[in-house]
């Protein structure tokens, strides 16, 4: 994900009138630099959409449909907006899925969002800000070995709900962030039970990318290693 300004098509005239003119102008230079499309409205969708091959940008009004992640990426919410989500967090309280004092803890990116691209790592338009894997155990052992290996690897624990909470993560540290997800995440994403995910800081991302082709032929050997091992031990 890039929050940077807009792409070639313009956006609906209805909603640059909510803009302030320097706005415009960023998500109009965004626009151009990027060649995408407006989505329109986001949420846990937009993830899925750009992993299948499309390249679009959305805009910060487009998040409010799904106000923890309007929350995590520091979109301006009008009073309705807060009064909702506020709504939505006393649900969960209610539920015991969150106490009142972890609201605070979350992570939120530290500039308001304006703009943001989408797109495949192969196709992406601008230098990302964050690059989000998800992948099965497996996968990410290896990546989260590869981000040792770049001493880029996050210190802190892996990240639960909310699953958008592990981009401002990553991009306020300047290290990789990892999460299991969360029940919203993987009914909007199709997630299954299998995977999870690893937020990298676009800055990291050449340098992790270098440490994992070693990782991952280091990995081989090591398997082939066990392997044999375990094939020379006797079993009860």
């Amino acid at each position: 994900m890039r929050p940077t300004p807009n792409a070639s098509r313009r956006v609906d005239p209805n909603r640059r009138r909510s803009l302030s003119t320097q706005e415009e102008s960023h998500v109009a230079d965004v626009a151009h630099r990027a060649a995408a499309p407006h989505l329109g409205p986001g949420g846990h969708h937009v993830r899925r959409r750009a992993a299948a091959g499309e390249v679009f940008f959305t805009v910060a009004d487009d998040h409010k449909r799904f106000l923890v992640g309007a929350h995590t990426h520091n979109v301006t919410l009008s009073p309705g907006d807060k009064q909702e989500m506020m709504g939505l967090v006393q649900t969960m309280v209610g539920l015991s899925y969150l106490k009142m004092e972890d609201v605070p803890q979350i992570p939120t990116r530290k500039t308001a969002l304006q703009v943001a691209v989408y797109a495949p790592l192969v196709a992406a338009p601008v230098p990302p800000d964050v690059v989000l894997v998800r992948g099965n155990a497996r996968q990410l052992m290896l990546l989260a070995e590869a981000a040792q290996a770049a001493c880029v690897a996050g210190t802190g624990a892996t990240m639960g709900r909310p699953t958008c909470a592990v981009l401002p993560e990553a991009i306020n540290s300047a290290r990789t962030a990892a999460s299991f997800g969360c029940i919203g995440n993987r009914v909007y994403t199709g997630a299954d039970d299998t995977e999870a995910y690893v937020a990298i800081p676009g800055l990291q991302l050449g340098t992790v990318e270098e440490k994992l082709a070693v990782i991952v032929r280091a990995n081989q050997e090591m398997e082939k290693f066990h392997r044999g091992r375990a094939a020379a031990t006797p079993t009860a």
